[in-house]
């Protein structure tokens, strides 16, 4: 039996919670459970099950704190953005409550005589979900929920980061009304949840597999998902640009990139990637962002910080190999340090003990140009470059030669920049005088190329992941009538002229 220790990374003696690891084979029992169970959830009338949705919302929203509070111990996010994170849940909880009443089919007239067409959507089945410890309550909603809703049931395969958390999420589902066989959480290393997956699906218990997480991993489970003849929900990294325009409000643009770049420590998919910035400003803007970023608070997440510890040690040392792209011809700005923030390797300013956690400083590393690793490789840290460009052309070439396309940014004041730059950028989302971070529960949330599979979260656009469209047609004739053959004919004079 296998156990793991949930550390709290601002204080790695602090133990959050232990769990018991599955087996593959207990992954696979679990998916069974939920498989079974799932006929009879399906049963529920679709309103009914709005309303058990109602219910999970209200309770996570009483307690917002509590779980926001624990957000914030085990994977260290500012106490801030945990509540913004637990808000989103409840967000999505509120859309798609009414969506119970929505699931809408089409009724269709038919070519032929007393004969109607009809469409609806039935659920999936069984959904398989896998997501990241950095949205730990928002990212998991928006496949629970929306796949509750719709009649499935769902395995849900948390990071191995944030066991508590998750532990308390399901909780509150089930509270709301959610039967324990219809949202079975599982704990697994990634090896254990992927062999599991892999026998489930053979054993024909899954019908839809969500996952959250890095580009490499996604290839490997949508390539086992197609195997299957499933398209997987993907949702993966992410190389966001920000392109700033001459005309650009420069203050603005810093302030988006500050958080864009550093919020949440960078460890956010859409976290800025690489800041562009014109000639005419290039100088101008990187004395006002690296001002920016180095007179930012960093430290106890509970304190009024940017940004607090990495999620764990294996993500401190992720950036710490990431550091190791930086080339000579670039140069490194926005701290007293970089890597690891330690009592020997000081922060200025810093809030809080660093050595009791996994806090690294904040960088800034110029001369990004296309070619260079640190152009293409996704950094998910604290870790912004910074590149130029001399024409919108340009910019958008930049912003999208490294495959990725999951957020993207401009700041102009130039409807035509703003409009050109739309048309052309190949990310899923564009933010106009915005940072590349910030979701809404009812706009589309997904990215296309190295970032995914053009799938969508979020909003009404999800429903087509968790339902399949069944047509129906009705012939009440009373005789055969064979489509595209016995259609009515009526008469018309070809020849007419005026």
């Amino acid at each position: 039996m296998q156990t793991l220790d949930s550390q709290n990374p601002s204080d790695l003696s602090d133990i959050v919670t232990t769990v018991t690891l599955a087996s593959f084979e207990e992954v696979v029992a679990q998916t069974r459970r939920a498989h079974d169970a799932q006929p009879a959830w399906a049963s529920v009338p679709a309103p009914a099950r709005g309303r058990v949705i109602a219910q999970v919302g209200r309770l996570i929203e009483a307690n917002k704190e509590a779980l926001a509070a624990l957000v914030t111990r085990e994977v260290g996010k500012p106490y801030a953005e945990s509540l913004g994170d637990v808000q989103e849940v409840i967000d999505t909880c509120d859309f798609f409550l009414g969506e119970g009443r929505r699931l809408y089919g089409q009724t269709v007239p038919s070519e032929m005589h007393d004969k109607q067409l009809l469409t609806y959507r039935q659920p999936v089945g069984t959904a398989f979900i896998i997501t990241a410890g950095n949205f730990p309550t928002a990212v998991p909603s928006w496949y629970i929920v929306p796949a509750l809703l719709c009649g499935n049931s769902v395995v849900w395969k948390p990071s191995e980061t944030a066991p508590a958390i998750s532990a308390a999420l399901a909780s509150l589902f089930h509270a709301g009304g959610v039967p324990q066989d219809v949202l079975v959480t599982v704990d697994a290393l990634g090896e254990a949840t992927f062999d599991g997956l892999e026998a489930a699906l053979a054993a024909g218990l899954v019908q839809k597999v969500g996952f959250t997480g890095s580009t490499q991993v996604g290839r490997r489970i949508g390539e086992l998902a197609g195997r299957h003849l499933q398209s997987a929900c993907l949702e993966l990294g992410g190389k966001n640009p920000m392109v700033v325009m001459p005309d650009a409000d420069l203050d603005l643009a810093v302030e988006g990139a500050l958080f864009g770049g550093f919020g949440t420590a960078g460890q956010r998919c859409t976290s800025l990637g690489t800041l562009w910035a014109h000639n005419d400003i290039y100088d101008e803007l990187l004395g006002r962002y690296v001002a920016a970023v180095e007179s930012a608070i960093i430290g106890d997440p509970r304190e009024a910080v940017l940004y607090g510890p990495m999620i764990s040690p294996a993500y401190l040392e992720r950036h710490e190999q990431n550091l190791a792209l930086v080339a000579d011809h670039q140069k490194v700005h926005g701290s007293t340090g970089t890597g690891r923030i330690t009592a020997d390797n000081p922060r200025k300013g810093f809030v809080g003990n660093p050595d009791a956690g996994v806090f690294a400083h904040p960088t800034i590393v110029e001369g990004i140009r296309a070619g260079d690793a640190l152009y293409d490789t996704e950094t998910f840290g604290p870790l912004v470059g910074f590149g130029r460009f001399g024409d919108l052309d340009e910019a958008i070439e930049l912003a999208n030669g490294h495959g990725y396309g999951l957020s993207s940014s401009i700041y102009t004041t130039s409807p035509e920049s703003a409009w050109r730059f739309r048309s052309r950028v190949s990310a899923g989302m564009l933010s106009i005088n915005n940072s590349t971070s910030g979701a809404e529960a009812h706009l589309p949330f997904g990215g296309n190329g190295k970032s995914g599979n053009g799938s969508r979260q979020s909003g009404m656009w999800v429903l087509d992941q968790f339902t399949r469209w069944q047509s129906v047609n009705w012939d009440w004739s009373g005789k055969l009538q064979k489509a595209q053959m016995d259609v009515a004919d009526l008469p018309f004079d070809a020849g007419f002229r005026l």
